[in-house]
């Protein structure tokens, strides 16, 4: 049994090996879209890990839960991830787990390169759920030791009491969810953010909508800051932009050694924290994303402030975008397409005055 597969080796057809977000990272990586590189540990890791007894401890206290009430919720999670982060890996999991994580730090000449570690469950990221952004990620994650900790904390983070109750609320057996994770080279970002193939609040899909605030795009995916905001019009490439003040950003503190939420000096705080080029460089990405993909895409991207424009540019996610994809698509004049009034204006009869 393999315990890792490598991005580029991954794509939809191993779902349920590498869960959606990995998949994701492996069909964009097929698209020719510019990914950090990195490894899945795959959910046959999961699998084995929770193994007989451990497994069977887990399910006895998830039959405990009575879903309305919060307290045996949150007392259920937090028994089974502290068994899951009392259980040990297998030493044949370590070693795999390991030789990827040194091979990725060779790579970049790096001795404990800084990686992102982050939950794909196998339910996440698909069109019609969401489950995404229910499981942890950590950021800036150094050496071994620590890898192998988050990746555990990651596992475990499938049984948050949000996680769980949304699997009783939408009707998933816990059991058939299952967890990947994902070890990737961190970009060391200058700026970060989300960017749309429709605008958001329209539902417009001729626009291409781009997010962003300094430093790590954390701030941003979790609504932290009044991001910057660019709308690129995908044809003529024209862009509105709305530059925001922006007070806070997730950086990396290199003397505390941890990823933290900084005040952003005043001399950055209300310009644009990504170049016009750059703008412009994400919003063909998106194009490209979507046109692969088939279908309107949430796009997580960062630039990396240790590169030149234009390979400082790097898609970290992409999602189908959730809520104007499951709008159904009915006409807005008498429930009558633009063809259809058209059709109808040209065929009536005309009246000729003399």
């Amino acid at each position: 049994m393999s315990y890792t597969l490598l991005f580029d080796s991954a794509g939809k057809e191993d779902l349920a090996l590498v869960g959606g977000k990995n998949a994701s990272l492996g069909e964009l990586i097929r698209a020719g879209i510019p990914v950090p590189p990195g490894f899945s540990v795959t959910t046959d890791a999961y699998l084995e890990f929770i193994a007989d007894s451990l497994k069977e401890r887990i399910e006895a206290i998830l039959l405990q839960i009575d879903h309305r009430n919060v307290a045996t919720l949150e007392e259920a999670s937090g028994m089974i991830r502290k068994i899951m982060t009392d259980t040990h890996f297998s030493q044949q999991m370590i070693d795999e787990i390991a030789s990827n994580y040194e091979a990725l730090a060779k790579m970049f000449n790096t001795p404990n390169l800084p990686v992102a570690v982050r939950s794909s469950a196998t339910a996440e990221d698909l069109p019609g759920a969401s489950f995404a952004g229910q499981q942890d990620t950590f950021l800036w994650v150094k050496g071994v030791n620590e890898v192998l900790e988050k990746i555990k904390l990651c596992m475990s983070s499938l049984f948050t009491p949000r996680a769980i109750a949304y699997r009783i609320k939408m009707g998933f057996p816990h059991e058939k969810v299952l967890i990947s994770v994902g070890v990737q080279k961190i970009v060391d970002a200058r700026a970060a953010g989300v960017m749309f193939t429709l605008n958001p609040v329209n539902g417009d899909p001729s626009r291409v909508v781009i997010e962003g605030n300094w430093g790590l795009g954390e701030t941003v995916v979790a609504g932290l800051c009044n991001p910057d905001k660019f709308v690129v019009d995908k044809v003529t490439m024209d862009v509105e932009r709305s530059i925001s003040l922006k007070e806070t950003e997730c950086v990396f503190d290199s003397r505390k050694g941890e990823v933290v939420h900084a005040d952003i000096p005043p001399d950055r705080r209300d310009i644009q924290c990504i170049e016009d080029q750059e703008v412009l460089e994400l919003a063909r990405y998106a194009k490209k994303i979507e046109d692969y993909y088939g279908c309107p895409q949430d796009i997580e991207w960062a630039i990396d402030r240790q590169k030149p424009f234009p390979f400082n540019i790097y898609m970290v996610q992409s999602r189908p975008e959730t809520i104007w994809n499951q709008k159904q698509k009915e006409p807005l004049l008498g429930k009558k397409s633009a063809h259809e009034l058209l059709m109808e204006k040209a065929l009536s009869t005309i009246k000729i005055v003399s």
